[in-house]
């Protein structure tokens, strides 16, 4: 019986010792794929984002807590269930900068300014460590703000995100599915755009849009012909002398008429425009 016992102990402590490898195994891996998807920026001793900058993060639930760099304190939060949670410490430094009647609350110069951020807000990350002990899965994250609010009366902030994984070290797939409930990584094209009212990090220095292409000039469309110029209308035939004349000449210089009238020695000729009277046979009056 005691050999069985022994056995068993062994057992144990053989599958105990190739489940701790096996997180071992784990641990670079997860390590490797959060920082392929949560590119890394370096900040310098300046507190500026050294240039090119990593990832832009989005912010997925709200309630995280930063505190400014110059406070020399970071914020710590949980996310787990769901929910992003702060550190009491971090909480009371929310309220301990509002003013009371328009004075400052008793010791509020010795708590750091925090900083509630929304769901929607951006930043960048200068961190990720994954811890991967036999008791201890999660992964910690290094927040790192822009100007807030923007130019020079703006502030840093900073501050850490632990996404714990529970008793069993994860996969790759898994760490990354679990981290994008709380954080995701900003569309290239937008990175830098407002979210919920807030600016984008502005560190970020985002390549001039690509500028189309130039269209080669098309050759311009000829002229329309000009239109041949009309003929000016022809002067006004000189009025025909019709005195005196006869019917035989008139119908000679006019055509026949459209109508005639006679009456005893006078007879009418009605052309279109014209009236011409002949008495005894010869013209009397053109009208």
């Amino acid at each position: 019986m005691r050999n069985v016992n022994k056995s068993r102990s062994m057992l144990i402590v053989v599958l105990m010792m190739v489940g701790a490898l096996q997180a071992q195994d784990k641990g670079p891996a997860i390590q490797k794929a959060l920082e392929a998807e949560y590119k890394v920026s370096t900040v310098n001793a300046e507190g500026d984002v050294i240039q090119p900058a990593g990832a832009t993060l989005v912010l997925e639930k709200s309630e995280l807590l930063l505190a400014t760099t110059a406070s020399g304190k970071a914020c710590m939060n949980t996310y787990k269930d769901g929910k992003v949670s702060a550190t009491a410490a971090c909480k009371v430094g929310t309220f301990a900068h509002k003013s009371l009647l328009g004075h400052s609350l008793p010791g509020a110069d010795k708590v750091p300014a925090i900083r509630p951020f929304r769901k929607g807000e951006k930043f960048w990350v200068t961190k990720i460590d994954v811890k991967d002990s036999d008791k201890d899965h999660k992964v910690v994250f290094d927040f790192f703000s822009d100007l807030i609010p923007p130019g020079d009366q703006g502030v840093h902030y900073k501050g850490q995100l632990t996404v714990p994984f529970g008793a069993v070290t994860p996969s790759p797939e898994e760490a990354l599915k679990a981290v994008a409930e709380v954080i995701t990584v900003a569309p290239a094209d937008n990175a830098n755009a407002d979210a919920n009212n807030q600016s984008a990090p502005q560190g970020v220095q985002q390549a001039a849009p690509s500028q189309p292409a130039t269209t080669p000039a098309q050759p311009a469309a000829p002229e329309p012909a000009a239109a041949p110029l009309e003929a000016p209308p022809a002067p006004p035939a000189d009025p025909v002398d019709l005195t005196g004349k006869t019917i035989a000449d008139v119908e000679k210089a006019m055509g026949p008429p459209l109508r005639t009238i006679k009456s005893g020695t006078k007879v009418i000729y009605y052309y279109k425009d014209t009236k011409v009277t002949f008495v005894d046979g010869k013209v009397k009056d053109v009208e």
